[in-house]
């Protein structure tokens, strides 16, 4: 499958591009185009109202006050807005976090009038305020100068002295005197509280213009790209901007989005559609994995397309064996790709050559053969195990043959069945009723037919059910092709389509017999090897013949084996690449999806 891609645009300052690139190496998943344009006031402006409300989108989604609600804020600046809240919240907590501080220290203090001691000062009293450990405070400092115990707690006793002698002295350090009563710390402490609710209300009743800000952050981008793209040509007045797009899976969306926040980039993101060019990616299992290769050797879909891997997998899996046609040569290519997993430069093609050894020796058992030798005319096969193999005439014709015809029907049946599913989902059905005209009439004609040989159905059932076909058919071919043109126009396109299609399916038909064609040759000169072997051997009763007749077999089946292994990749292909990507409108993108990274190699 084609791996959905999110589009990325990236803005940033001209000397930031390295450290930019570097980060994204270390993400490894974003295919990067990059281009650079001149800056100045105009974009700069816009470049630096863009990055303000990334800010603050940044700030207000960080946001979380499960303790406050949402208050209505009327700003026609939301970045502004943003920024002077942040700037209030910083110093409300400052201040709150300072008063609960002050509050702590006064509490133990009590409640009292400062007017007392002010008194006390003007009349020459000095004032000590103290705080002791309880293992230290004696109560005999109370014949040393006036003193009052004012609070205790479990280790700490907080008291006062107070004499007229300035210079008195006392065995312990005093502390510095409350700034005031604790009640006004109090009364403080709920006005800064009453404060940061409020600035949280606000900030939350602006988090629920997040998406407008991001529209008009994107908006403002959007802007810089088009005054920038009228720009270009212009030289950079103080440096220049670098402009990135990159694309990724969708399925990194989350992580990308934490790590591009923390990068000094202003970026967006959209959805990646068709006229973006997204690069291609494709998915699959351990099974198609193994055959993606192919679809590289042709081109990857359209980003809008479909995958044609699944059907590569199966398809020339099936033809690869049909043209070996051996079961002796698909056991001595599951050795060969066993062996080549020791090799570590060919170890990555050694599953497919294990899954081409094995489909090869499924197929060969089918079709009797093993090195050449007809298994049906060997006496030592069980019966049981000769009826599960392909007969040696079907209907008067060779079996091989009509199987490969056969398999080459269905082959095209599933293109055409793909070409109308895609074509209806990019254009619609009122615009496809003529691909599945022929759809129908091919793919459900060919069902019929194998239908109708089996016996499965009366013949005058087939014989109505065949008449309907032809009518839908019919109708989507000539007279519904374009229900927007003249009908006599559709029907003279219907008969020119048909002169086309018929004559072209015909040759592709015909082309599946070089599957046939292949394996019989194959076959023959294998049969031939074995036969020059067997003269070399004659009765077998001298050590020579026997040397003859292994050299030549096993000679003669390696050349045999490598010329059959060669035609069996390229026949297919052409299969593949012509018959099934013209009959399903294949068309191929040309971006493969390339990301940035460490080790850059095709995904």
């Amino acid at each position: 499958m084609i791996e959905k891609m999110t589009r990325y645009n990236f803005i940033l300052l001209g000397g930031e591009e390295e450290k930019f690139l570097a980060d994204l190496q270390e993400l490894g998943v974003v295919d990067i185009t990059r281009s650079f344009k001149p800056v100045d006031d105009a974009s700069n402006q816009l470049l630096l109202q863009a990055e303000s409300l990334k800010s603050a989108v940044a700030f207000l989604g960080a946001q979380d006050f499960p303790d406050a609600t949402p208050l209505p804020v009327s700003a026609e600046d939301p970045a502004e807005e943003t920024a002077l809240l942040q700037r209030r919240l910083q110093d409300v907590r400052f201040k709150l976090e300072a008063a609960r501080k002050e509050y702590s220290l006064r509490k133990p203090w009590g409640s009292f009038n400062q007017a007392d001691f002010d008194e006390l000062e003007r009349r020459g009293y000095k004032t000590r305020w103290y705080c002791v450990s309880k293992k230290v405070f004696s109560e005999e400092w109370a014949e040393i100068v006036p003193l009052k115990v004012i609070h205790q707690e479990e280790n700490s006793v907080w008291f006062v002295t107070v004499s007229d002698d300035p210079d008195y002295s006392f065995p312990v350090k005093e502390i510095a005197a409350p700034g005031g009563d604790f009640t006004s710390s109090e009364a403080q402490i709920r006005q800064y509280e009453d404060e940061l609710a409020e600035i949280k209300g606000h900030i939350l009743g602006l988090k629920e213009e997040i998406p407008e800000i991001e529209q008009k952050s994107a908006q403002l981008l959007n802007d810089l790209d088009m005054y920038l793209a009228g720009k270009g040509s212009e030289s950079a007045v103080e440096g220049y901007i670098a402009l990135f797009e990159g694309f990724a899976p969708v399925e990194e969306d989350a992580r990308l989005a934490e790590a591009f926040d923390a990068m000094d980039a202003l970026w967006y993101k959209s959805e990646a559609k068709v006229e973006d060019n997204p690069p291609i990616k494709l998915k699959g299992n351990w099974f198609t994995n193994m055959f993606s290769s192919l679809t590289d050797m042709y081109g990857r879909p359209q980003y809008n397309g479909f995958d044609p891997t699944p059907f590569i997998a199966v398809f020339f899996l099936l033809f690869f064996a049909f043209c070996m046609g051996d079961a002796g040569y698909g056991i001595a290519l599951v050795v060969a790709g066993l062996l080549l997993k020791k090799v570590k430069s060919f170890a990555n093609m050694a599953p497919l050559v294990v899954t081409l050894g094995i489909g090869t020796t499924v197929i060969g058992l089918i079709f009797h053969t093993f090195f050449s030798i007809d298994l049906l005319e060997m006496t030592w096969v069980p019966d049981g195990v000769k009826k599960f193999m392909l007969p040696s005439k079907i209907a008067g014709y060779d079996g091989t043959m009509v199987l490969a015809l056969v398999v080459g029907i269905v082959h095209l049946c599933v293109a055409l069945v793909v070409k109308a599913f895609y074509a209806t989902k990019h254009n619609g059905i009122s615009k496809t009723l003529g691909v599945w005209g022929w759809t129908l009439l091919v793919a459900g004609g060919s069902i019929l037919g194998g239908i109708a040989l089996a016996g499965v159905l009366d013949s005058a059932v087939t014989k109505w059910i065949l008449i309907v076909l032809g009518i839908l058919s019919a109708l989507g071919i000539f007279v519904l092709n374009d229900l927007h043109r003249n009908p006599l126009i559709n029907v003279g396109a219907g008969l020119w389509d048909t002169y086309q299609t018929v004559t072209g399916l015909l040759s592709d038909v015909l082309s599946y017999l070089r599957l046939y064609a292949l394996g019989l040759a194959g076959a023959l000169l294998g049969f031939a090897f074995n036969s020059i072997g067997l003269s070399a051997l004659g009765d077998g009763s001298s050590i020579g013949g026997w040397i003859g007749f292994i050299l030549i077999v096993l000679v003669g089946h390696t050349l045999n084996l490598a010329m059959c292994a060669l035609g069996a990749f390229v026949h297919p292909l052409r299969l593949n690449f012509l018959e099934f990507f013209k009959n399903s409108a294949y068309e191929t993108s040309p971006r493969n999806y390339t990301p940035l990274q460490k080790t850059n190699n095709n995904q």
